[in-house]
């Protein structure tokens, strides 16, 4: 008779809380995003010229805020992907030796401190407190949400290998995106009832709710690997995991790693800024309708992620999949740069992009790596991937200017931006294409079609226990 944790239904409420994990960190992450005038807006306004948003004829009015530069709002994103790019690859580290359990508490215990000191930090406005707060607080929540997505990773990688990999995947960032979404369809709402300090508080308290979740999932993966007589055997591989593993990682997974970083640097900078790009450049857009627009890139993401994630399930040909919807997003940031085409038409194909992107790039991971060294390939991955967000958010921080007077940023930086997320595309091409090409000259994992396969009959989690010794010598350490 099958132990509870080897039925499907098992898994799937692990899958349950996993997600939940970054629910509450993902809301919190864009919210400067949506609340960027406030942040930018003046410390105070001449009576009678106070506005939350942009008047009916289009044109911003005095708008009180916080005070910060656009260099220094951008820099709230470039500290956060920073930290990422640092900590993660010895969370991913730790992770390996100490376990799931370990991993989920601490990081979601971070980011529930970080958001708790940035919402802190806006109490201090005018002070020369506030920036180094805010910073300090984006610092500690970066390096909470970033290791906490490696640990999710890991359990999915786990409980879904050899099954509905890219599904678990794409509903983890279906779950994601919903907080994401949310944060972009009632933040701005919440702020001009309640106020940006209350809104922000708010935000912390749905990290508390990634935190409730990271203890039952613990829970549910311990007790999961107990019952499957797997947890003494795991913890022997983790004991042999080293940090001088990384030399033997695949070529394989450092063109995917190029080629995520690459696609991603188009679109976190993108979102951080494209409320605040679309009422410079599009008449008549509130900030509300603003933040709307921008936010679907996210609905796109998270309408189409488990149905894209079931696809190529499916189909395979996941480096494939890399290759179209890198091409396919150059079209996107062309519109925006020469054109006034309606900017929602943009959004939507960049969300549609992304999906295919995050179930086609992230998952293959596990694919070319060890499990016991996975959660050290994640960490480095997304340590690369933020490195490269946060100088792209500097680099556009400093196109876009530094001088808080400019309320409404000339239209040549903002086509500048744009030009820079093409290039950053182009990139992202050329690395996937090379990723393809080497896939190809060894054993075509990430290309291996499997239509007509029924999924969840390649492998179960008690094959974890020879991952290490079997991939190791099937990839062998190509440098």
């Amino acid at each position: 008779m099958a132990v509870p944790a080897e039925r499907v239904s098992y898994r799937f409420a692990v899958l349950l809380f996993n997600c939940l994990l970054t629910f509450g960190s993902y809301f919190c992450f864009d919210m400067p995003s949506v609340l960027q005038q406030q942040l930018q807006g003046n410390l105070t306004c001449p009576n009678g010229t106070h506005h939350n948003s942009t008047g009916h004829n289009g044109t911003l009015e005095c708008v009180e805020g916080l005070g910060m530069t656009p260099a220094q709002y951008n820099l709230l994103y470039a500290i956060y992907a920073w930290t990422n790019a640092v900590v993660v690859i010895l969370a991913g580290f730790l992770i390996d030796k100490l376990g799931n359990h370990f991993g989920v508490f601490v990081f979601s215990f971070l980011t529930v401190l970080g958001s708790s000191l940035f919402a802190l930090g806006s109490h201090f406005k005018g002070s020369p407190y506030l920036l180094p707060m805010m910073l300090t607080g984006r610092l500690l929540f970066g390096s909470g949400n970033g290791s906490l997505t490696i640990v999710q990773n890991r359990i999915t990688a786990f409980w879904f290998k050899g099954k509905e990999l890219a599904l678990a995947f794409g509903l983890t960032l279906s779950f994601s995106r919903l907080g994401s979404v949310l944060n972009f369809f009632f933040t701005q709402q919440f702020e001009a009832k309640f106020g940006m300090q209350w809104t922000l508080w708010g935000g912390s308290l749905l990290c508390v709710l990634g935190l409730f979740s990271a203890i039952t999932v613990s829970v549910l993966d311990k007790v999961g690997m107990k019952q499957l007589g797997l947890d003494g055997i795991i913890q022997q591989e983790s004991k042999k995991v080293r940090i001088q593993d990384i030399q033997h990682l695949p070529l394989r997974y450092w063109l995917l790693v190029l080629t995520i970083m690459f696609f991603y640097n188009g679109v976190f900078p993108f979102v951080a800024d494209a409320s605040k790009f679309i009422q410079d450049k599009y008449p008549g857009y509130s900030q509300q309708a603003a933040a709307y627009i921008a936010g679907a890139v996210y609905d796109s993401s998270l309408v189409l992620s488990a149905a894209v994630g079931i696809l190529i399930d499916y189909v395979g040909l996941r480096g494939v999949f890399a290759v179209g919807c890198a091409t396919l997003t150059l079209p996107v940031f062309a519109l925006l740069a020469f054109t006034f085409v309606p900017p929602l038409v943009s959004t939507i194909w960049l969300g549609i992009t992304y999906s295919f992107a995050a179930a086609s790039m992230w998952p293959s991971i596990p694919l070319v790596v060890p499990q016991a060294t996975l959660g050290t390939a994640m960490g480095l991955a997304t340590s690369v991937q933020m490195v490269g967000v946060g100088l792209s958010n500097l680099i556009v921080g400093h196109m876009l200017g530094t001088k808080s007077s400019e309320l409404k940023i000339p239209l040549w930086r903002w086509q500048q931006m744009m030009i820079f997320m093409l290039a950053n595309t182009v990139a992202c091409i050329i690395a996937s294409i090379g990723l393809n090409v080497v896939d190809k000259k060894q054993d075509e994992t990430l290309n291996r079609t499997r239509k007509g396969a029924p999924m969840g009959q390649d492998r179960d989690p008690a094959d974890a226990a020879q991952l290490l010794e079997d991939e190791t010598r099937t990839e062998g350490s190509v440098s």
